[in-house]
């Protein structure tokens, strides 16, 4: 999957100069693209129709990465979840849950993982019981609560 929900059949070709936008980006992603030009060697129109095709194709995407504790945001988890029946399905519904910002299908002990953002313990405890334990296919969850975020980085570059 990628980060927009779409499966992708086979990994996108970039050419080197997409990669390094790519990594421009990555680095910063308020660099402009006169300044990515420069370090790539396009100009900067050339720049923004490369970064509006890669955005578009479901490659990449520009956002703002917020500390959900600084926005009041108390209690983070990740949920391994044990299921029976179609684990896409269960998957499509768990991605509509606000709450969840995160979902996987996974192998091993644990048919699917999604990770939560919520206000506090009050607010995990309800999203368990009413919204998650209550979907279609859903045997068991596990829940694993976020004491500090030691590391969370997103510039892990292309290939």
């Amino acid at each position: 999957m990628t980060g927009n929900g779409r499966s992708a059949a086979r990994p996108a070709h970039l050419d080197d100069v997409s990669k390094a936008i790519i990594e421009q980006l990555q680095a910063d992603g308020r660099r402009s693209y006169a300044d990515i030009g420069k370090a790539v060697g396009l100009s900067e129109a050339a720049v923004r129709q490369r970064v509006q095709r890669l955005t578009e194709s479901g490659v990449m995407q520009i956002v703002a990465v917020t500390d959900p504790m600084q926005l009041g945001f108390t209690r983070q988890a990740m949920i391994g979840i044990r299921a029976s029946g179609d684990t896409r399905r269960l998957a499509e519904q768990l991605a509509e849950i606000p709450e969840i910002s995160y979902v996987v299908l996974t192998a091993g002990s644990f048919d699917a993982m999604a990770e939560v953002v919520c206000e506090d313990d009050d607010q995990l405890v309800s999203l368990l019981n009413a919204r998650i334990r209550g979907l279609d296919g859903v045997q068991t969850t596990e829940t694993f609560v976020y004491l500090k975020l030691q590391k969370q980085f997103y510039n892990w570059g292309t290939r």
